[in-house]
């Protein structure tokens, strides 16, 4: 797809002018994305959704309204913010990989158990040539990591055992999102004691999917 449809096809996600983070750069990475994205996809499932624009709206839209809050001045190495970042279930890289391209500085983990995901993964990140980020093959809790200031969370299977194992990879103060529809919300915060949740966002373009943003509470750490 071309850059320009797709840059097209994402401003309602992360805005437009001087609001607009996407480099071209960006773009031709998102551009070459797809195209692995495809490709594999005939091979194992990765994705239900086909076409590509929907893939740009569904799956790229949807992670880089994520990466424009969760790092609205990208990610800059200045105290007092952190830019580490752990992506549980990653699948086929969402909402991880589109926050990475967001915010290139990002020190990234991406968990995800499946092999032949991961080694998607793995070939995602070589083609792009993007660094700082560690495919992590296995489950999320027999990470072995230390926790991450920010912790995503997006479509995964077993919801209700995988959003505790999440919550308990956010460090002291550090942020947990979750890409989940509005239903799910309620229940997300029953699981997650200990956190603060900020009032939900609705994403563009949808009906009833919200990005949510808790913030650790549970373990303080002094100013």
């Amino acid at each position: 797809m071309e850059p320009a449809r797709i840059a097209e096809l994402l401003q309602p996600f992360v805005g437009s002018g001087n609001d607009q983070q996407l480099t071209t750069n960006d773009l031709l990475n998102i551009s070459t994305y797809i195209d692995l994205l495809l490709r594999w996809n005939a091979r194992i499932n990765l994705t239900a959704i086909r076409k590509e624009e929907d893939i740009v709206t569904r799956h790229f839209g949807e992670s880089l309204f994520a990466a424009r809050h969760l790092f609205p001045d990208q990610c800059r190495r200045e105290p007092p913010r952190s830019c580490t970042a752990i992506d549980v279930g990653s699948g086929a890289g969402f909402p991880g990989l589109p926050i990475k391209i967001w915010a290139p500085d990002l020190n990234l983990t991406l968990i995800e158990s499946n092999q032949k995901k991961a080694t998607f993964l793995r070939e995602v990140v070589r083609t792009l040539t993007l660094i700082n980020i560690n495919v992590f093959q296995g489950r999320a809790d027999a990470y072995p990591n230390p926790p991450a200031d920010v912790v995503t969370l997006r479509a995964v299977e077993r919801f209700e055992s995988a959003l505790p194992t999440a919550a308990n990879l956010v460090a002291a103060n550090g942020r947990l999102a979750l890409l989940i529809g509005e239903s799910q919300l309620a229940r997300a915060k029953d699981l997650t004691s200990g956190f603060a949740w900020a009032p939900p966002l609705p994403i563009p373009l949808s009906s009833n999917r919200i990005l949510a943003i808790g913030v650790n509470r549970k373990h303080q750490v002094p100013v």
